[in-house]
């Protein structure tokens, strides 16, 4: 699932994306993760992992209240 148009998120609000992608830098596997808040507030991050990805969205989340 493509999770930006040039260089912008798509994820609307309350919804997360996801890319699984191999970097070639790094040499593993890696995921592209976007999550916006239903307030608009995105989160991006790249993890090894979707479940890495997701504990960093949810400890975000926890500073944000």
């Amino acid at each position: 699932m493509k999770s930006d148009v040039n260089g912008c998120s798509t994820t609307q609000s309350g919804q997360e994306q996801w890319e699984e992608y191999y970097s070639e830098v790094l040499r593993k596997n890696c995921v592209q993760y976007d999550y916006r808040l239903p307030t608009g507030k995105l989160f991006s991050c790249v993890a090894p992992t979707l479940n890495i990805a997701r504990e960093r969205r949810d400890k975000w989340i926890s500073k944000q209240s």
